[in-house]
């Protein structure tokens, strides 16, 4: 059985979805399960609301080929807005998946709470990151004396954190602490020194020069970043909620607002050691296996005549069509100027 991931990668710093599909497309081809293309492929893996109108041409064409969605967010609760989105992943979901993963359990049930229907197949998968880049291969030694800080986040969405960022940057104690931020920032930073995005080599060095790794999105589903500082050995202090709990687990502290965030900064740098010790991720490998042992089992289902993939329906169809129709108004209308906009 080979997979092919219907998904348009970009090469260089981008989102963490992309980092991960891409670290799993090299465990597939190092495997020999991946197909460079849908056609020779048995299973088709497509990530959220991306390429869905290439995943339902494939579809169209090879009816029993095994669809397989892998669904974050919801889009709404992440970026505050964007419901449509949702309302066009869970349509897709329930008309075209043979099987979805969820990144996180956090994840999975906001989406049902938000209105998506189970699938056939179902299963929660965790992200990994590339250990060839993310590893702990000269990590800096912990130093109490200064202790060096980090964020990162390709969005600049203000809710990925930017009011902890921000609040940190005008009342943490600098002659105590350092602190970077890596990525795309909504604010200018006054004393925390800001890195623009860099490829995940130089994201991975630059985690390795620090001690804690700090994450204060709201509603992440799974963040690949904190996952990425965690395999190059920085505990976490994470704002407690989405699924940082679950990545995180014992290996670090949580926080639940601003003030909360320094507290909790101050207690990984007291205990580091212990809290560092703490971190117990799932690697790449495992993670790979456990996406190719889920497609697997539903390739398996088909061959034996236990299930049957689903097909398109004409009314499926045109409620796609329309959905989708209505989304690419709606974010035509919303890059126009707003003074121009209908009211």
């Amino acid at each position: 059985m080979r997979i092919h991931i219907l998904y348009k990668f970009v090469e260089g710093p981008w989102g963490g979805g992309n980092q991960f599909l891409k670290a799993l497309r090299d465990y597939f081809r190092e495997i020999g399960v991946y197909s460079e293309s849908p056609e020779e492929a048995q299973v088709i893996l497509f990530n959220s609301h991306h390429c869905l109108d290439e995943v339902f041409r494939a579809k169209k064409r090879y009816p029993n080929k095994i669809l397989i969605h892998r669904v974050d967010g919801p889009i709404s609760y992440v970026r505050g807005r964007d419901k449509i989105i949702d309302e066009i992943i869970f349509q897709f979901n329930e008309l075209f998946a043979d099987g979805t993963i969820s990144q996180s359990s956090w994840s999975k049930a906001k989406n049902y709470e938000t209105g998506m229907r189970k699938s056939p197949y179902e299963i929660i998968i965790m992200n990994a990151s590339d250990p060839n880049i993310f590893n702990r291969e000269g990590k800096r030694q912990f130093n109490n004396n200064k202790v060096k800080l980090v964020a990162t986040s390709w969005s600049r969405n203000i809710r990925r954190g930017f009011d902890v960022y921000q609040y940190l940057d005008e009342h943490l104690d600098f002659y105590r602490y350092e602190m970077t931020f890596v990525g795309n920032s909504p604010i200018e930073f006054k004393n925390i020194r800001w890195i623009r995005p860099v490829p995940s080599r130089e994201v991975a060095s630059i985690l390795k020069e620090h001690d804690i790794y700090i994450v204060a999105s709201k509603n992440d589903p799974c963040s690949n970043s904190l996952i990425e500082a965690l395999h190059c050995g920085l505990p976490a202090v994470a704002r407690n909620d989405g699924g940082h709990s679950e990545i995180v687990g014992e290996a670090g502290a949580f926080f639940e607002n601003e003030v909360g965030a320094i507290d909790a900064i101050e207690k990984v740098a007291q205990n580091y050691k212990y809290y560092q010790a703490q971190i117990d991720l799932t690697t790449l490998d495992e993670i790979g296996q456990k996406y190719y042992e889920f497609a697997q089992s539903i390739y398996g289902d088909y061959l034996s005549g236990i299930y049957r993939p689903k097909q398109i329906s004409l009314s499926g169809t045109i409620g796609f069509r329309m959905k989708t129709m209505r989304w690419k108004a709606l974010s035509k209308l919303l890059s126009l100027p707003e003074e121009v906009r209908p009211k």
